[in-house]
Parts: C-alpha cells; sequence; structure tokens
C-alpha cells in the first residue's frame, strides 16, 4: 500500500499537483520517517510557495539531528524567497562540515545537493575540499561533468585526465565526452585547449596515456600524419612489437583519401613486421590503397605487384585475404573473369576453414554475377546458406539469392527470399531486403508485366557491373515512357547516384531536385534533401543552398536517419559551436 501511495504521490508532483502530493508524503512520512519522504514534503511546501513552513520543517530536524545536506535544503529555500545572504550562510555552514569532519566524508551527499540545484560553484568548491580533507577519495569525474557544464573547458579536461591516469578504464568514457565539445577543425577552441592540456602533462611526465589521448585527438581532427608520430612514440615506448594503433591510423586515412600518408604508414608497418602475417596484412593494405588511386593503364603494373607476393608469401591459406583482393581486382576491374574464376575454383580445394571456403565461394559467385551467369552464381550461394549455417554470411548469401533473382528478372523467388530476411537477418541485411522488398512490390501491382522494374532491375545490374554510362541510359529511357509511375522516384535517386559517380554533379542536383519537386511527401525525399546538401557542400561550393536544404530536412523529416548528420552540418555552416 505504501509503495502505491508513493507512486501516486511522485505522480501528483510531477503533474504539479501539489496539495495532493503534500497530503499523500504526509501520511507516507507519519508511517515511516524516511528521510526522502520528508525531502518531498519540504519541496510541496516550496512549490505552493509555503516557504516559512519549509523553513520551520528543516530548521526542526536540524534541532533534531544534524545532517548537513540539510543546510544546502535550508540555503535553498532562503534563495527561493531572494534572502541570498542567509542562504550563503547556510551553503558554507555545509561545505564546513565537509572541511572540518575527520571521521565521515559528507563530499557526496553535499554536493549532489548542491548539484541538485544547479549551484555549480558550490558543488565544485564541495568536492576539491573533500578532496583535499579525504586525499583517499576522488572526485574528479563529478569535477569534470561540472566544469564542462560550466564551460570550463580546460578544467574539464585536465580533471578527466586526473581521472584517466588513476583508473584507465574511464579513458572511453573520457573520449565519449571529448567527442561533445571538440570537432573536426583543429582551430576550435575545445580542440587546442585539449591539445594543450596534453602536451604539458606529456612535458611533465612521459606517460603513453597522453600519447593515446593525441593520437585519438589527431585522428578526430583527421590530422593521421600527427597521429602516426604519436602511435611510433608508443610503439617504441611499449616495445611489444603491437603495431595494431599504427594499422588502425591507416585505415582511417586510407577511408578518408589521405592515401598520401596511407601509404607512408602502412610502408613502416610493413618494414617493421614481426610476423610475416603482419608484413603480409600491410601489403594487403597497400595495394588496395594502390587500386584505389590507379588508372587503368597501371593495372599490369598491380597484376605485377600481386604475383610477386604470392611469389615471396605463397598461395596457402596465409594469404586468403589477399588472394580474394587479388582475383576480386581482377574479375571487376582487370576484365580477367576467366582468370579470377579459375584462380577462385583452384583455391577453395586447399584446405582452408568453412569460412575461408565460403568467403571464396561469395566471391565466385558474384563473379559470375557480374558475368551474368545467374544459375551458376545462385548454386554457389545456396552452397554457403548450408555451408555456414546461422553464420552472417549464411544471411548475406541468402540477400544476393535475391539480388541475383531480382537482377535476372525473377522477381517472385526473390520476394520469397526477402521476406525471410525481413524476420530473421541483423538489421543491416534487413533493412536492405525490405528496401528491396518494397521496391518490388510497389512495382508490381500496379503493372502486372514489370515492364519499368524491369528496366530498373537492368540499370541496377548495369551499376554492380560499373557500366555507368549504360546505367544512365536505360534510366533516363525509364523516366521518358514510365512517367508518373511507382518508380520516378527511384529511378530519379538512382540517376542522381551515378552523376555522382562520374563526376557530373550538376545534372545529379537536377536530379535530386526532381525528385524533391515531385516526390517531396514520399520515402526518398529525405535522401534526395541529404545528396543535394551533401552535394551543394562538398563539391559544387554552393554552402548557402547546402544550408538551405540541411535546414529543410530537419524541419521536415524529424525521423529521417539523416536528421542527426544534417543538424550537425546545418550548425557548422552556419558558424554555431558545435556541442
Amino acid at each position: 500500500m505504501n509503495a502505491q501511495n508513493n507512486l501516486l504521490a511522485e505522480n501528483y508532483f510531477e503533474q504539479g499537483e501539489y496539495e495532493k502530493a503534500l497530503t499523500l508524503y504526509t501520511q507516507l512520512y507519519k508511517k515511516n520517517k524516511y528521510f526522502n519522504y520528508f525531502k518531498a514534503i519540504v519541496a510541496s511546501h516550496q512549490q505552493l510557495e509555503e516557504y516559512k513552513e519549509a523553513e520551520k520543517l528543516l530548521k526542526g530536524r536540524l534541532n533534531i539531528k544534524i545532517i548537513p545536506q540539510l543546510y544546502v535544503e535550508l540555503g535553498y529555500n532562503y534563495s527561493l524567497q531572494e534572502n541570498d545572504s542567509l542562504a550563503t550562510i547556510n551553503y558554507n555552514k555545509a561545505i564546513l562540515f565537509v572541511k572540518e569532519s575527520e571521521k565521515f566524508n559528507y563530499g557526496r551527499s553535499i554536493g549532489e545537493s548542491f548539484e541538485r540545484y544547479s549551484l555549480l560553484d558550490k558543488a565544485i568548491e564541495t568536492y576539491l575540499t573533500a578532496m583535499d580533507v579525504f586525499p583517499d577519495t576522488d572526485y574528479s569525474y563529478q569535477l569534470a561533468r561540472l566544469y564542462g557544464e560550466q564551460g570550463n573547458l580546460e578544467k574539464m579536461f585536465d580533471s578527466y585526465l586526473v581521472l584517466i591516469k588513476k583508473k584507465r578504464s574511464y579513458q572511453g568514457v573520457a573520449q565519449q565526452n571529448f567527442s561533445l565539445y571538440i570537432s573536426e577543425d583543429p582551430a576550435e577552441e575545445a580542440n587546442i585547449l585539449l591539445r594543450k592540456v596534453l602536451l604539458q602533462k606529456l612535458q611533465k611526465q612521459s606517460d603513453v596515456l597522453y600519447n593515446e589521448l593525441l593520437s585519438w585527438l589527431f585522428i578526430q581532427q583527421k590530422e593521421y600524419k600527427k597521429a602516426f608520430t604519436q602511435e611510433k612514440a608508443i610503439y617504441k615506448r611499449m616495445g611489444n612489437n603491437d603495431m595494431s594503433g599504427i594499422a588502425d591510423i591507416a585505415y582511417f586515412a586510407t577511408n578518408d583519401d589521405d592515401d598520401e600518408n596511407a601509404i607512408l604508414i602502412v610502408n613502416f608497418v610493413i618494414d617493421n613486421a614481426s610476423t610475416p602475417k603482419e608484413k603480409i596484412e600491410g601489403y594487403q593494405q597497400l595495394m588496395k590503397i594502390k587500386l584505389k588511386t590507379a588508372s587503368k593503364k597501371e593495372y599490369p603494373k598491380i597484376k605485377k605487384s600481386y604475383e610477386d607476393l604470392f611469389n615471396e608469401f605463397g598461395s596457402g591459406k596465409e594469404t586468403h585475404q589477399l588472394q580474394l583482393d587479388y582475383n576480386y581486382f581482377l574479375g571487376f576491374q582487370n576484365n580477367e573473369k576467366d582468370l579470377a574464376v579459375s584462380n577462385l575454383k583452384s583455391f577453395s580445394k586447399q584446405p582452408l576453414s568453412q569460412y575461408q571456403e565460403a568467403r571464396i565461394k561469395m566471391l565466385l559467385a558474384d563473379i559470375l554475377v557480374f558475368d551474368e551467369k545467374f544459375n551458376q552464381a545462385l548454386i554457389y550461394y545456396s552452397q554457403i546458406q548450408h555451408e555456414v549455417k546461422g553464420n552472417l554470411l549464411a544471411q548475406e548469401a541468402r540477400f544476393k539469392v535475391a539480388k541475383t533473382s531480382y537482377f535476372n528478372f525473377d522477381f517472385a523467388w526473390a520476394q520469397l527470399q526477402l521476406d525471410v530476411l525481413k524476420k530473421s537477418a541483423t538489421q543491416l541485411i534487413a533493412n536492405d531486403a525490405m528496401q528491396l522488398s518494397l521496391l518490388i512490390k510497389d512495382n508490381s501491382i500496379e503493372d502486372s508485366t514489370q515492364t519499368a522494374l524491369k528496366q530498373f532491375a537492368r540499370a541496377d545490374l548495369l551499376t554492380f557491373q560499373k557500366k555507368e554510362t549504360e546505367a544512365i541510359s536505360v534510366l533516363k529511357n525509364l523516366l521518358e515512357n514510365h512517367k508518373g509511375e511507382k518508380i520516378e522516384d527511384e529511378a530519379l535517386l538512382k540517376l542522381g547516384e551515378l552523376y555522382e559517380t562520374k563526376g557530373e554533379y550538376e545534372k545529379a542536383a537536377e536530379s535530386y531536385l526532381a525528385l524533391i519537386q515531385f516526390y517531396n511527401e514520399d520515402i526518398l525525399a529525405d535522401d534526395a534533401h541529404y545528396r543535394l546538401a551533401k552535394l551543394y557542400e562538398t563539391k559544387l561550393n554552393q554552402p548557402q543552398k547546402a544550408k538551405e536544404y540541411y535546414e529543410l530536412l530537419i524541419f521536415n523529416f524529424v525521423d529521417s536517419i539523416y536528421f542527426v548528420e544534417a543538424r550537425k552540418k546545418y550548425r557548422m555552416l552556419r558558424g554555431d559551436e558545435i556541442e
């Protein structure tokens, strides 16, 4: 009964029915002298502006027993009456208990009481006093949070560093909190302050912790060469041959198209690798970077480099991933599909793990789809589903069965596979399955011949085959002959993406604008807004237009997956400080 009344009293208080809350809390307090009931009675009186009654209760309780945090409550009660001098006297009495107590540390209870009323300066003073009186206690986390709320970033960073130094397990939490203040711009105040604090700490005491955090900061700022310098210092200091931190930076640099620094870092990994496995992984990444930037004229040189690596490290399971990359290059880029298929079939006969064999079959099937040998590809995808049942690869294979059937215009079979995936797959695959399922379903109802859907599937296959010009031609034909049909918005979005791939950014913008003009209430409208805004921002050098479309997305598509990123971009373009 008490529990029910307590919940009811809480509900009355939250709903602003303070008289009802007061009545119930008073009844509860008569039965059980719980301290929380007492504080709730005081708070109810305060909400009803019955400050004298609240004061009487607090003083009465203090006369019975000194509970230091009640001085905070009493001080706050005076502040509600705008009697700041009496408020300060009582706040100081509370802090004096922390300072003069020899046996019991009141720091947390009093500090939290000040925090409850947003008295940040007093809370900070309390925690600092408690740490001075009781050196074994540490309120660095509370201090860091409070300094952050005050906007005192330098002290916030310093407090987190004190905390991490004592408890390394807090490093992830600290970095997560740093992310709320720093940005990609090294010139931002928060970035400058964090770098300054870390460098000062490093000068006073050489500790890899500060190198790690500097590396993390430089990665956020996309300054990969500087991050590399810090990771090298860690590598040399630790002396354990662990180059995972350096390898991670190479990966980030590659993803951000900072290929010059990525190559520099990968070469360091290769030169200093302590095992053949590390060396192979380094070469694998180096080849990916070179391939990304190579022209077709350089493909023979790329092919020769791969062959040289296999001569050095062999063609067994040790070079499994390197061989997959090589045969992907042959099949999808170097127009040697037959050679790639032959290599993969031969490789699959070696003693491999089930997972490695499934990966080979997956690539083999992908190349067969690329070559429009759909039935052969489906056999391999089906084998993967049975051989690694329950694995993510099996789900991926099922989705590729659906996609291959879709490419082959077997929409009914594709739909059956997608229906299974929508219920049982991982979120990413389930989302892809849902998207393809809706495309097929929406464009099969009105058009029983599925003519437009077949054209769209053909454009999709041509895109997969990297035949962008032909795919664009098919989509333009579709848009000309199927105006106003359900598939038009899908075709416009796809067309925009293809133009972007070809670097024809003005034409891409036209496609997205057309989608927004005619299908602004449709499911793809937020995609079009985001892509258009990003295009204006990054390729067409029109920041005002970018800001306009980010703003439209923010106000009109609050449920969009792009909402958070669009808001961040909008604020940056407007010149706000990003919180």
